[in-house]
């Protein structure tokens, strides 16, 4: 039995949770860290000693760090659509999860929903929040140059390369911020919308976070 930690209304959580029902896993979801504690528990730091989240375990595998979770849970229960079968096809997977991780993540969720969202506004720095949207149009515009030619970030079909991206999308155009003109990314978040995994994971309320920096 696969078991996956951590609280729901963390993105990088719902990144793992949204992969493991696209797979059709039967899993545990155990909530933990933010209001739900344990992540210094002995038991916890035994898994990972980083204490964070995510976490799971898949009969003897312990895996930590999400994006490494992403590969472990696409190459062990997989399909093609998520497990390409030459370096070649696996490489254009793993550059946009790479890319999700080193360029959009900082940009969108360091600069723009922590800046803007989860800090309190007396505490805005406000040059800072203008550099990260500025930013963040030209990842976008990126994104919706790449979806012009494929219908999903990895291909034809949904793949692992659409997980983390993907993930963003919801919270990126709930919140009242400006966003350029993305035609290719709007009918691709509404392809994302129409996958009972998508709705039950990654669209969920996020007002518990609003001018929260503790959590």
């Amino acid at each position: 039995m696969l078991t996956i930690w951590g609280r729901g209304s963390s993105y990088n959580v719902q990144k793992v949770l949204w992969l493991a029902d696209e797979l059709a896993l039967d899993y545990i979801h155990r909530p933990a860290g933010g209001e739900d504690g344990g992540l210094d528990s002995p038991e916890f730091l035994a898994m990972n000693p980083n204490g964070r989240i995510p976490v799971i375990q898949d009969g003897d595998s312990v895996v930590w760090e999400t994006h490494s979770i992403l590969r472990y849970l696409a190459a062990a229960h997989g399909n093609d659509d998520f497990r390409r079968t030459t370096p070649a096809a696996q490489s254009l997977v793993d550059r946009w999860l790479d890319w999700s991780l080193s360029e959009l993540e900082p940009a969108f969720f360091s600069g723009v929903f922590w800046g803007f969202y989860r800090t309190p506004g007396d505490q805005h720095d406000d040059a800072a929040i203008e550099r990260s949207l500025a930013k963040c149009d030209r990842l976008y515009r990126r994104l919706d140059s790449r979806l012009g030619e494929t219908p999903f970030l990895s291909g034809d079909q949904l793949g692992l390369a659409d997980i983390p991206a993907g993930t963003t999308l919801y919270r990126y155009f709930e919140l009242e911020i400006p966003r350029p003109t993305l035609p290719n990314v709007e009918a691709w978040y509404q392809r994302l919308q129409a996958r009972p995994a998508y709705q039950q994971h990654v669209m969920r309320p996020f007002g518990e976070l609003y001018g929260r920096l503790a959590y």
